[in-house]
């Protein structure tokens, strides 16, 4: 397993201190102590050798109780999320770079550019210091990435045992620009249901690392920030009525959240559906139905039948895309249901899920 304790008892990698410059109170402690979150010195080097230096901006150089933004006179999103992931690293990315889209991509669905993100750390007595800055090192470059500023955070130390390493959550503010109006209420009948590629990725690359499994090829975390992605869909269909991202509970979930919020029907083409081999495979394997995978670089949009096709070019324009389908249409029929026609003429329903089918994947 990927976080099995190596020869010295550890589960992460070893510090590795090269290159700092901070302090010699901070370079004596190799693993965070409960002291780290108590308000004083080791906090306060913690925060400007480790955190600052990695979220770097004059915004938040100012090192207040809170940040001072610029106003606006435009419509405002805020959202908030919380990442618990295990393990902390997998193929195609970290908890820091999930905590950055994971926001990110929250804001972007309902139309807005993401500006500014605060970031709370709860750190467990005795992760090491070198895992701590490799993951604030991920989310400083996802942000910088996502054209997004860290302006605000803290940080809490809970005793050994009562944590797994890092947690972090994020808020986020973004702007709406004018004539967007975007909203799980919208889907309308005719509605066009588009994905903008592969599902379940995300899921499945968390499960192959916690539990060893071996496909035959490493699946990577499809995780992403989604911000320029939907600039583009919306410069080329400005009357996009939902969109979401499919996170936990997968494509199935989200469905069901928006027939159920606008209360039209759902069909879906099962032979549309853009389930990978590997996906595919390993939900076998598992028993797992690929529809309720988790994903984290992935959206769903339902557009007017009439500029379909003009969205789904957009979105097969951009890297992030390029592999877009259209994968079912709003109906008047059965509302707040979602089925899914089989490729042998009947239909069956998609349920809205119980629970999680894989916990801890974000």
């Amino acid at each position: 397993m990927a976080d099995a304790p190596d020869a010295a008892g550890s589960k992460y990698p070893p510090a590795d201190f090269s290159g700092w410059t901070c302090p010699a109170p901070l370079r004596d402690h190799e693993r965070i102590v409960m002291g780290h979150g108590g308000g004083g010195t080791l906090s306060a080097e913690l925060v400007e050798h480790l955190f600052a230096p990695a979220f770097g901006n004059q915004i938040l150089a100012e090192l207040g109780d809170s940040a001072r933004l610029p106003a606006s006179a435009e419509r405002l999103a805020f959202s908030t999320d919380s990442f618990v992931v295990r393990p902390l690293f997998f193929p195609g990315g970290s908890i820091g770079d999930l905590a950055v889209n994971g926001t990110v991509n929250d804001l972007a669905m309902a139309g807005a550019r993401p500006l500014f993100l605060s970031c709370g750390f709860i750190l467990e007595e005795g992760v090491e210091l070198a895992v701590v800055a490799r993951v604030a090192h991920d989310l400083g470059e996802a942000a910088r990435k996502a054209g997004v500023t860290v302006v605000t955070g803290d940080t809490k130390v809970v005793e050994a045992g009562h944590g797994d390493g890092v947690f972090i959550n994020t808020a986020g503010i973004g702007r709406i620009p004018d004539g967007v109006d975007i909203g799980p209420g919208r889907a309308q009948p005719d509605d066009v249901v588009l994905v903008s590629g592969l599902i379940g990725v995300h899921g499945v690359a968390i499960m192959s690392v916690r539990e060893g499994l071996e496909f035959g090829v490493e699946i990577e975390s499809d995780t992403a920030a989604l911000g320029d992605l939907v600039v583009d869909l919306l410069a080329a269909c400005p009357d996009v009525h939902v969109l979401r991202d499919p996170t936990r509970g997968g494509l199935g979930t989200t469905l069901n959240e928006i027939a159920a919020a606008s209360g039209v029907g759902i069909v879906l083409r099962e032979d549309r559906l853009p389930v990978p081999d590997t996906v595919a495979n390993a939900c076998a394997l598992l028993g797992l139905d690929p529809l309720y995978v988790a994903n984290e670089g992935k959206l769903v949009a339902f557009v007017p039948p009439d500029q379909a096709d003009e969205c789904l070019a957009a979105l097969r324009a951009h890297p992030l895309g390029k592999e877009a389908v259209a994968i079912g249409r709003c109906v008047t029929d059965h509302p707040g249901m979602v089925v899914s026609a089989t490729g042998l003429g009947g239909t069956r329903v998609v349920d809205m899920p119980l629970g999680e089918q894989l916990p801890r994947i974000c």
